[in-house]
Formats: structure tokens, sequence, C-alpha cells
């Protein structure tokens, strides 16, 4: 275990020293202010002091908070695991929406579907960029993603993340979730890029279908009704194309990271889709390496696009670009009451030189995607 010293979560025998580094930082203290406002200091340490594992501070710290949040800021969430058994260990690869929200609803999903356990959450070291952060979300079962490294630093650090997510799920025997790929899909055209099954099949033993039926792939597809980010991904959109070298700057993520926690979301879906242990067995032994990623890629690209939940705004969105409207699954009430928030969010967005129809363009963009790839993922078009 001492091998993945750097990147593991906390064991449980560290976590009142990361307590009392928690509880002594200023960023951390602010958080806790907004999360349980007028509850003293003293006994949310008590009762943070009183969680032995990792597990139970989720139990009664995280849970609590989110389901918090989807009373307040959505109108329900769900997750419908039948097609898989719940009792069994998965890596949950899912398309990735919300920098903070994808993994924590899944871990409160699984929790209230009755497993006994959480997820072992995949995060960028891009994120933490505070001492106290990087203590939050390793207390909170995450894993480090190592990032901007040089090429020969990236085999090296993917074998080793590899590695340990193998040792995580058949030695300590934990679930585990990353995305389909690095970074959130800003259009919602969600592609699983090969390169992360890559990685995956760099650690354990045996062949490369062997290694890669060892993480018991779970296709995990997140359908939120209303994105939070959507014109911050719009402005984005526009930065970049205005200025084709634009790159981010850490507090931009921490403003989507706080504008996702706290936006309204509207209703909220997990769909667990078959794992795809089966599937990968299926494949030719002799098939080349390329070919089987780039297959194993497409099969859980389909079961993910498959899965959405679609919803009025998907349906609208889709026949605005289209220059049609069907109402199909909605009412001219229902366009307007969209057309009036799509406006909003375009209103929010700060740029000198803004150019509100590209913006407008890029949300409706972002909800129309899904529909185009669920259509297709069904034989539609």
């Amino acid at each position: 275990m001492n091998n993945f010293d750097d990147i593991r979560p906390y064991n449980p025998d560290e976590l009142q020293d990361v307590y009392t580094r928690l509880l002594n930082a200023e960023g951390f203290k602010v958080v806790l202010a907004t999360i349980f406002p007028n509850v003293p200091m003293d006994d949310i340490e008590k009762k943070m002091r009183a969680c032995k594992t990792n597990l139970e501070f989720q139990k009664d710290f995280c849970a609590p908070f989110l389901q918090g949040l989807v009373k307040k800021l959505s109108t329900g969430i769900e997750m419908d695991s039948s097609a898989i058994d719940i009792t069994k260990r998965h890596t949950f690869v899912s398309n990735h929406r919300d920098i903070i929200l994808d993994s924590a609803f899944l871990s409160l999903c699984l929790l209230l579907n009755g497993c006994d356990t959480t997820v072992e959450i995949g995060i960028g070291d891009n994120l933490l960029i505070y001492p106290w952060i990087r203590d939050l979300v390793r207390l909170n079962k995450s894993f480090i993603v190592q990032r901007g490294l040089s090429l020969r630093e990236t085999l090296l650090s993917s074998k080793h993340m590899s590695e340990y997510m193998h040792y995580a799920i058949n030695e300590k025997h934990e679930n585990l979730w990353i995305a389909q790929r690095e970074g959130r899909s800003k259009d919602s055209s969600d592609i699983t890029q090969p390169s992360i099954l890559k990685m995956m099949a760099m650690g354990g033993n045996g062949s490369m279908k062997e290694r890669l039926i060892d993480m018991h792939i779970c296709p995990l597809c997140i359908s939120y009704e209303y994105d939070p980010c959507d014109y911050l991904k719009a402005k984005e959109f526009q930065l970049k194309r205005d200025d084709p070298n634009y790159k981010k700057q850490p507090q931009d993520d921490l403003i989507n990271m706080q504008t996702g926690l706290m936006g309204y979301k509207g209703h909220i879906h997990f769909q667990c889709t078959p794992c795809i242990d089966e599937y990968v067995q299926s494949l030719p032994d002799d098939m080349q390496k390329s070919d089987f990623f780039d297959n194993v890629a497409a099969h859980i690209n389909k079961e993910i696009h498959r899965s959405y939940r679609i919803y009025s705004v998907n349906r609208i969105a889709y026949d605005l670009l289209e220059g049609n409207v069907s109402y199909d699954g909605y009412t001219d009430a229902d366009k307007k009451a969209f057309d009036t928030y799509v406006s909003r969010q375009v209103s929010k967005v700060d740029l000198m030189d803004k150019d509100d129809a590209f913006l407008r363009d890029c949300i409706l963009k972002m909800y129309a995607n899904p529909l185009r790839n669920f259509q297709k993922a069904i034989g539609r078009f």
C-alpha cells in the first residue's frame, strides 16, 4: 500500500491529522460556514472527529449535504442500478458534466440503493489548487490523477494509477469512478477516450483483455435536466474561438465548481448499464491493440448514449437548431420557458466582445447533443 501514498485516498489512521489540518484552514472554514450556517465550530469538529473511516465521513457529512442540495436545487434524483449486481465491485466509467457532483451524487445514489460502500474517485490534480482541497478530496475517497506531465512521466504516472486502481478494486474491494475522458465534455457530446481504457489495462496481470475485465467496467450515464455551468462553458467556447491560445486559469475551475455545486439542476438521473466483461471477452484474441480499445470505447459510448434521460429541454434545443417546432414531448409554454432560460444564461456571460448569437448557439448544442447521440445509438438516424 505504501507504493501508492502519493495518489491514494487517506487511510483511517490518518484521518485525525487530516481533520486538524482542515479545521485550521481558512478556506475550509468558509466552506463549513456556508454548508452549516449557525452551527458552532466546536460541534462540527466533534462530529468530524467521531468519524473513524472515510465512509463514515461521507455518510455523516457528505450525504446529508448532498440530500439538502437535491431538495433545494433539483426536482429529484434517482439511479437505476438494475443492470448490475450492486453487491459486487465495479469501475463506473461515466460521461462528465459537473466537476464535483457527478461522482458525489453517484456515491449518494449507491448508498440510497442499498450498496454497502461508495466509490473511490479519480480527480485531476489541476483542480487541487489549495492544500486543504487536496486534503478534503483524499478524505472523500479520491485518488489523484496527475496532469501536465511530459510524455515519459505520463506513461509512468498512468501505469502507477492503473496499478492502484487494480489494487483498490481487487484488494480493498472498493468501487471506482472515472470520467470517460479527461475533463468535462463542454458540448455534452460524450465520447470515451481510448486512452482511458489503455491506462486501465496497464496494471493488473494477464492479457490485455484479462486486465480490462479485471476492472469490471460499468458504463454509467448521467443526465441533468439543466447544467448550471452551461453559460460558463459557452463563455469558454467564445474565448477559445477568439484566442486559439486561450487557457483556463485555476480560478476558473473554482468558479465552475461553485456554480455547479450551488446552481439549479432540475431532474437528475443516473443509469447503470450492464458490466462490459462479457463484451470484452467476446472480442477476438488476435485483435490489434488499437482496434481493441477503439471497439471497447465505441461500446461504452453506445451504452451511455442509449441511456440518456431525454428531457423537454433537449427536444426544444434540438428543434430550435434544426429550425423546426415539432412540439414532440413539449408544449408552447415549455418552449417559451426554455427560450427565457437560455436568454438569461447568455446574459450572465461577462465578456467585452460578447457574441450573443454564438453563445446562444453553444448552449443550444449542449442541450441538443444528448438527443442527437441518443437517436444515433438507438438507430433513428
